[in-house]
């Protein structure tokens, strides 16, 4: 499949209600189709944000956008996706479209991401960059109340090589810890097939 970038100027005339918001929101976006394009896409968005590129790690991309006066955006998977970060020891789910608000060092009104805690998945509607040196990520629930992790537990693959080039700071004996570890990324419905 072909990669594109087109500009959307779509109009909500003659429209359903809902979908004229929805194309309201998304005026004058820059929009990113095909696999390859919207994962680049969204390391550069995550990357200009100061987020780590492992924070949103979502699969087969189809489409993705970026409204920049408004900070709307929008990222949408062929079906939903759920990921299981090692580093924080949580799991999370994400729809098939994950839409939020940007600017720097902050997603908010956040739709379409959950976290598993202890038997719910509840909503995350905002996470933004925490610490003194904006070395952790905030994750805030539905609910208002949140948590925080380092911000180097979601970085991505490529992140990672560039800490161990650096000289990095992995524990002695983290590799040893690794082989045992179980876990790693699935579809959203394989919890319901194992139920």
């Amino acid at each position: 499949m072909a990669s594109s970038l087109t500009v959307s100027t779509t109009t909500a005339t003659g429209a359903a209600a809902g979908t004229a918001a929805a194309n309201k929101q998304r005026e004058g976006a820059e929009v990113i189709t095909g696999a390859e394009a919207c994962f680049a896409h969204s390391k550069e968005m995550l990357k200009a944000l100061g987020f780590p590129g492992g924070v949103m790690p979502l699969r087969g991309l189809e489409e993705c956008g970026w409204v920049k006066e408004t900070g709307f955006v929008w990222m949408r998977q062929k079906a939903p996706y759920e990921h299981y970060f090692r580093g924080t020891g949580t799991r999370v789910r994400y729809d098939a479209e994950v839409t939020a608000y940007v600017e720097e060092g902050r997603m908010k009104r956040m739709t379409g991401v959950r976290s598993k805690q202890v038997l719910l998945w509840v909503p995350i509607v905002e996470m933004s960059l925490d610490g003194e040196k904006r070395d952790k990520i905030y994750f805030k629930s539905n609910v208002g109340i949140g948590r925080s992790f380092p911000a180097s537990a979601f970085a991505d693959e490529e992140e990672k090589e560039e800490k161990k080039e650096e000289g990095g700071d992995k524990p002695a004996g983290a590799d040893e810890e690794k082989k045992g570890e179980v876990g790693g990324d699935k579809p959203a419905d394989a919890d319901a097939a194992t139920k």
